[in-house]
């Protein structure tokens, strides 16, 4: 765990689990861009996380890092209480982890189900329950779903992802309705096919799947993310960011 570095609480404070690469890393860069300062949670990216941290406090802002598995609660409480003491709060939250597994229902092995569920649901449970202890009233939780998710249909290929980001909406929107009371609000952000999915479609064939005719872009989820920490009557909703 790396130490706070000339902490100064009066910025709001965001963590963002998975935070070291990819999307993760992406928001990270614009909510310090916006004021925040960060915690980047990662599992196994240490050097990408540091050198993210590193980073963003060369812009001025405060960022550190802390490693954990979300899958496990202990690690989860851990890292919470680390924020509890150093911080002191939390305003922001996004889980972004999202662990996805493209194999076939009839292939898929009950190790690799426990393992999706344990990450994508309840790693997202764990980090909700031990940071809504910190989470003073105006704060935010933002999940990073999947497109589609609210017309469910058949899928063959990663329904152990599929079913723990349905999981999630669920999870979402009774947060929302349960702690609307305290002024926190809880909004799911879903991706389609973006330019790094694993199972993008060849440029000539994404208009098939796509009606805009093109894969997403990170800055096209994070100008939702945005949207929803600016919404400040909006929670209880998933916004799929997937080009129609």
């Amino acid at each position: 765990m790396t130490q706070p570095t000339s902490p100064s609480h009066s910025a709001p404070l965001a963590v963002v689990t998975g935070g070291a690469r990819r999307l993760g890393r992406h928001l990270c860069t614009v909510l310090a861009e916006r004021g925040y300062d960060v915690v980047i949670l990662y599992r196994e990216s240490e050097t990408d996380a540091r050198a993210l941290a590193q980073e963003i406090a060369s812009t001025g802002r405060r960022a550190r890092v802390l490693a954990a598995d979300v899958g496990i609660n202990a690690d989860v409480a851990a890292v919470f209480a680390d924020i509890g003491a150093n911080e002191g709060r939390v305003d922001l939250l996004v889980n972004n982890v999202g662990n996805y597994n493209p194999q076939h229902v009839s292939k898929l092995d009950p190790s690799v189900w426990d393992a999706t569920l344990a990450t994508n649901l309840s790693g997202a449970f764990y980090c909700c329950y031990h940071a809504l202890k910190l989470m003073p009233p105006g704060s935010s939780i933002v999940n990073i779903g999947t497109a589609g998710l609210e017309g469910t249909r058949a899928n063959v290929q990663g329904v152990d992802y599929y079913v723990s980001k349905t999981g999630l909406l669920v999870l979402t929107r009774a947060l929302a309705s349960g702690y609307a009371t305290r002024k926190i609000r809880v909004n799911m952000v879903s991706p389609g096919q973006l330019e790094n999915s694993i199972d993008l479609p060849p440029p000539d064939e994404i208009g098939a799947d796509v009606p805009l005719g093109r894969a997403g872009t990170l800055t096209d989820i994070s100008q939702a993310v945005e949207y929803l920490l600016d919404a400040s009557y909006v929670t209880g909703v998933n916004i799929d960011v997937a080009g129609g």
